[in-house]
């Protein structure tokens, strides 16, 4: 089993979960899973009404941020299902907490 540990600093993670939030579909199925709970990706996919393929990359970009979590489950029949909840998050997003969060970041400016 590999060991990952996060090694982002404050900045680095604001910029990984702005960019996360920063598409409505994404925001779509925080807003979902915030109003009703955990799901399973294909009850998902038809509530939020994306196919499931594509309702799985966002959810990997919501997971790398950290935003929700996964947990596979087998059904009564036997059945893989993969249930995904939002994780509680706040950010409070001031000029100054902005500023602080510039001061730790690794990615370097394009020149």
């Amino acid at each position: 089993m590999k060991l990952h540990i996060d090694t982002k600093t404050e900045g680095d993670r604001l910029l990984t979960v702005l960019a996360a939030l920063a598409n409505p579909h994404r925001m779509r199925v925080v807003a979902a899973l915030a109003g009703g709970g955990r799901r399973y990706i294909s009850q998902l996919a038809r509530e939020i009404g994306v196919s499931r393929p594509l309702l799985h990359l966002h959810l990997q970009k919501l997971q790398d941020a950290g935003l929700v979590t996964s947990q596979l489950e087998l059904s009564k029949d036997g059945k893989a299902l993969n249930y995904f909840e939002v994780t509680e998050f706040a950010f409070r997003l001031t000029p100054a907490a902005i500023a602080e969060a510039a001061k730790t970041l690794t990615v370097k400016p394009e020149t």
